[in-house]
């Protein structure tokens, strides 16, 4: 008999999920369940779950594996509240939350199986609407388990094999110590950026305009959803603070130095940041998820943009964002084109090359 699988909020990561489960295990029995009634109502119109449950109880009762794909109160709520249920003896519960010490504490008081889960993947969009059933293809997925057995975790990730994700386990310290550094600490210096930013466009207001380029490619991860952010540092208050201290120290060398006009360390520091950041992997997705960019150079005429998108939109590569960042009477201007994953890119990139003679190049 088919599992029946219960996915608690449909915003993007739990349609996403859905969408995914349905492509290796069409047979699964996908029920959801989300406080706002538009969202389920699309979820059945475009077929993301099989039913909608009338309230969280009904659906869990007749589950076998529970899916919160909810921020972290929000699901230590609902942990507590199954605790409470009837629920079949051998279901299996797990989470997409960001953080994870606080819900594994609750998770050993549980009467049932409980993994925590955290798919280290996301989208320029936000909701439903933005679902994707390869969002988490070759993104890390995250794991964490204190008490189940390993039989369980081959279960989830069985019924999660077709996100083509990358498991791995680990202790939710662990996690939580890694997103605090790769993923929580840039958010926090890219929106104070932002924000430092804006006080300085009140004393000079050309500012804002040249705030573009450089400047906004390096603060995009600010236009992050304000309410989960709030709950991410809310939930992973030790280990952020300590990035945080750790971070005022190196701003504080960086200020000395530039006091004391210490040439030999000004180098040193950028030339170690540059050695450090180009051994990074190029186009993995880690705890913040990759910006999948091409840039082309185009001549300043008429229709040159839509030739571009059309070519595209004919060899079906979606795009999801489009800026032009410069364009200036004869000369070149750069479109920067982005895309929802590495795939999409490199078909952008091998199809432009072929149909045109323009130049495109990757970050």
């Amino acid at each position: 008999m088919e599992q029946k699988v219960f996915i608690v909020g449909l915003g993007l990561i739990g349609s996403s999920l859905a969408l995914a489960i349905k492509s290796k295990h069409p047979k699964v029995e996908l029920s959801g369940f989300d406080l706002h009634e538009t969202t389920g109502e699309i979820a059945l119109k475009k077929g993301i779950v099989t039913k909608m449950a009338n309230n969280f109880a009904q659906g869990a009762l007749d589950a076998d594996i529970i899916i919160l794909a909810v921020p972290v109160f929000k699901t230590i709520s609902y942990l507590e509240e199954l605790a409470k249920l009837p629920l079949k003896e051998d279901v299996l519960v797990t989470d997409v939350a960001s953080t994870k010490e606080q819900i594994m504490a609750t998770a050993k008081t549980l009467p049932f199986s409980f993994i925590g889960g955290h798919p280290m993947a996301g989208s320029h969009k936000s909701g439903i609407k933005a679902a994707d059933a390869h969002l988490f293809e070759n993104a890390y997925y995250i794991m964490t388990n204190q008490k189940e057995s390993q039989n369980k975790v081959i279960l989830l990730q069985e019924l999660l094999s077709g996100t083509k994700a990358k498991f791995v386990e680990l202790t939710a310290n662990e996690h939580d110590q890694i997103t605090a550094m790769l993923s929580h600490l840039p958010h926090i210096i890219a929106a104070a950026l932002v924000t430092q930013g804006d006080c300085f466009n009140q004393e000079h207001p050309r500012a804002k305009q040249l705030a573009a380029g450089g400047f906004r490619d390096i603060t995009r991860i600010a236009s992050s959803d304000p309410k989960m952010w709030t709950e991410i540092l809310l939930s992973n208050q030790a280990a952020i603070l300590q990035q945080l201290d750790n971070w005022q120290k190196e701003i504080m060398k960086v200020k000395k130095w530039v006091t004391n006009s210490d040439q030999k360390e000004i180098f040193h520091f950028f030339d170690q940041a540059k050695d450090n950041r180009d051994s990074l992997p190029v186009h993995k997705n880690g705890a913040i998820p990759a910006f999948y960019d091409l840039y082309v150079d185009v001549p300043d005429e008429p229709g040159v943009v839509a030739e571009v998108t059309g070519l595209l939109g004919h060899h079906q590569i979606n795009l999801i964002n489009l800026k032009i960042q410069e364009t200036r009477e004869d000369v070149n201007g750069i479109l920067q084109i982005s895309f929802r994953n590495e795939n999409d890119l490199m078909r952008a990139k091998a199809c432009l090359l072929k149909h045109t003679n323009y130049p495109t190049r990757l970050k």
